[in-house]
């Protein structure tokens, strides 16, 4: 009887140890840091799954409350600790609304009267669907940008699945957009109209690549754009079997399943068309309005550098599920997915910095709209992290921080104060 306790004792940290140990390639500092951040997420999927199986809330709704509660036990220690409230000394923040849609604005201590400021406008990740502008990394981030690079940042709070689909968060977003840049706004907040950028990462990236596509485009807009930062963007749903997507699919925090998920909640799909999409059986040959000229630009055996195409092979279906491809609208919509835009269009887009990481199965939309916008006439930063992966961005702070997320960080400053 004695032993028992220590057999379940010993049982139970072999369960657990296998639960949270993944393998990891050797170039990911810091690997045990990921493996417990990548089982906390897996557990919190797992329940938020399970309550809404028993009909108690949808699973997102569920993420985000547990989100809300693990970044408020955080910030209650981290204010303990140092006895600080979290905004920036000298930072001003205010919740408003630009156009009807939710914005909070940070702006920096010096300058405005008579001295004009470079301003951002940032839309953040979370697969269309979780994260906010107001929370987290987000909000450190943009209150440290305002505030050492003398910068206006609007940090946009659009609208998230499951309460809409594709293409009211591109339309929030946008309409966000056109209102910072108007002379009017640019004015009230003494911001260089010059000196303007848009961002985001991951969905973010997807949302500020596709608005500053827009705005460039547009006559009616006297101030668009002068740079855009794209970090780890996503930017297609036509090639779920890229060599970054196949290398990658299993490395936290963003698997290859999870991310095709997050399409088809965004594009409004069945979820059950998953495999499908795994397949690529949704991009077939067979279909004849994904016509060769939008292969092409998607077309990573021509666009991706050799050491990143590997010993890969394309995927292409010669005849996929019968109406697959039909069954998801705004598949072919450039606004969904900016890797599609014509070079005509490229060619109007402000220069770009685009941070990719090695780790990542978004890697290779990085890199071909790199290529892409480069071959439109576009000057392009790529900045590429050996030992990245998706989401180190954002994990800057106690007790989630990672040195790579803190590099990826500062990279992304500098260029902004180089360029902006």
């Amino acid at each position: 009887m004695r032993l028992l306790p220590v057999v379940v004792t010993v049982s139970l940290t072999v369960a657990l140890a296998y639960y949270v140990y993944i393998p990891l390639p050797d170039a990911i500092q810091e690997p045990w840091k990921l493996m417990m951040l990548d089982a906390g997420f897996r557990t919190t999927m797992h329940l938020a799954s399970l309550k809404s199986w028993l009909g108690f809330d949808h699973y997102i709704t569920s993420i985000r409350r547990s989100s809300d509660g693990f970044e408020g036990m955080m910030k209650g220690l981290s204010s303990s600790e140092s006895g600080a409230g979290g905004v920036m000394p000298g930072v001003k923040v205010s919740d408003i609304t630009f156009a009807g849609v939710p914005v909070r604005v940070y702006e920096p201590p010096a300058g405005g009267e008579g001295h004009l400021r470079r301003g951002l406008m940032f839309f953040h990740g979370g697969g269309w669907a979780l994260g906010s502008a107001k929370k987290g990394s987000y909000d450190t981030i943009n209150q440290m940008l305002s505030d050492e690079l003398n910068t206006v940042v609007v940090s946009v709070e659009y609208r998230m699945y499951p309460e809409v689909h594709f293409p009211v968060p591109y339309l929030d977003c946008l309409a966000a957009a056109k209102h910072f840049l108007s002379p009017e706004v640019q004015a009230r907040y003494a911001v260089d109209p010059e000196r303007v950028a848009v961002a985001g990462d991951s969905a973010g990236g997807n949302l500020a690549a596709a608005v500053a596509q827009e705005i460039s485009i547009d006559d009616t807009m006297s101030v668009k754009f002068s740079v855009q930062a794209l970090i780890y963007p996503v930017l297609q749903a036509l090639d779920f079997n890229t060599p970054s997507y196949l290398q990658n699919q299993n490395i936290p925090i963003l698997y290859r399943h999870l991310m095709v998920r997050f399409w088809l909640q965004y594009l409004g799909a069945d979820l059950s068309l998953q495999s499908q999409l795994l397949a690529n059986n949704h991009s077939s040959l067979h279909l004849s309005n994904i016509t060769p000229e939008l292969r092409a630009r998607v077309d990573w055996t021509v666009l991706l550098p050799p050491k990143h195409k590997k010993n890969y092979t394309p995927l292409i279906v010669g005849k996929g599920s019968q109406g697959a491809g039909k069954e998801v609208p705004g598949l072919l919509d450039v606004r969904a997915s900016p890797l599609l835009a014509g070079p005509e269009v490229l060619a109007k887009c402000p220069r770009a910095y685009i941070l990719t990481c090695e780790y990542d199965v978004l890697r290779d939309d990085g890199l071909m709209y790199a290529q892409r916008l480069q071959d439109a006439g576009v000057t392009v930063t790529h900045e590429h992290y050996v030992d990245g992966f998706h989401g180190c961005f954002t994990f800057i702070t106690w007790p989630m921080e990672f040195d790579v997320g803190k590099r990826a960080l500062r990279g992304y400053l500098n260029w902004l104060q180089n360029n902006l």
